[in-house]
């Protein structure tokens, strides 16, 4: 078998891999807006439709405008979504100023026990949610932030939080002391360098972090599930799964909420992504 052969064999195998990755992703969100835009009966018809003969917008007008036919769910999911943005974005700027404080400290201070702390921190990551769900409530009932929006801010802060430490410390060991000494030899202070110098040059590894948080905050079900209880702190992953437990199993309004709720996530991750794949592949490498 000659090589230009095997290549060619090499190829075929590469792109066949990448389009059955691509189908295995795209599949289940591709069927997911199918679903939005088609009827109870077509979803449960046999044989399937798999797609429908006249799209079906009902549900998307009764979220937006409302109207004959929509529920208190489809109310819902308007305020839903104010909270899931409030809380989403405000769990992500927390995260990314304390995440990155403590980063720069990880990796250019020295002080007793940096060991012990950066491996405490990898075990909470190892650490799933329901193990530590009992303390959080606790603590929330305690300091009266049970059913508020700061309350759900700090239970995601305290999952993000790591993440972020680890993201930014690989990124910041892979920039050059250099450029601190100079700013410090030219009058600037330790925080003055962080911000003026550290934090613009890790513009990629800022936002690859801030994207991950954002997407982890606002995707969040099992913490909102247990800390809200009302509409004043729900989140819209909180009010989809009750579309299946107080108006029946309405597949075609779950799957409306769940496309509306995708929006923001894929639009950021587009916007972002030379960003999200140059602070990835900086902090893998260099860290």
């Amino acid at each position: 078998m000659s090589k230009r052969f095997r290549d060619i064999l090499l190829r075929i195998g590469l792109y066949a891999v990448v389009i059955l990755i691509c189908v295995w992703v795209i599949a289940p969100f591709a069927w997911l807006v199918i679903s939005s835009i088609s009827t109870r009966i077509q979803l449960t018809s046999v044989p399937l439709d798999w797609f429908p003969d006249q799209p079906n917008f009902d549900h998307y007008r009764r979220v937006f405008f409302g109207g004959q036919g929509a529920t208190s769910m489809h109310r819902n999911l308007n305020g839903a979504a104010v909270n899931t943005l409030i809380v989403a974005g405000m769990s992500t700027l927390i995260s990314l100023v304390a995440g990155s404080m403590a980063a720069y400290a990880f990796t250019r201070l020295r002080f007793r026990l940096k060991g012990s702390l950066l491996v405490t921190i990898l075990i909470t990551q190892l650490l799933p949610t329901v193990s530590i769900i009992i303390p959080m409530y606790r603590i929330m009932l305690t300091l009266d932030l049970l059913d508020t929006i700061w309350g759900l801010v700090l239970a995601n802060v305290t999952i993000i939080l790591p993440m972020i430490i680890w993201i930014l410390r690989g990124y910041f060991a892979g920039l050059p002391e250099g450029l601190e000494e100079a700013a410090r030899i030219d009058g600037c202070t330790r925080i003055g360098t962080i911000v003026r110098i550290m934090l613009p040059l890790s513009a990629p590894g800022l936002a690859a972090s801030g994207m991950f948080a954002f997407i982890v905050a606002w995707n969040e079900f099992f913490t909102a599930f247990i800390l809200s209880s009302t509409m004043n702190s729900k989140t819209l992953s909180v009010v989809i799964s009750e579309f299946s437990s107080k108006v029946g199993i309405d597949y075609v309004a779950m799957a409306t909420a769940g496309v509306l709720a995708s929006i923001p996530p894929v639009v950021l991750a587009i916007v972002f992504q030379r960003y999200i794949v140059q602070g990835l592949t900086a902090g893998a490498v260099k860290g």
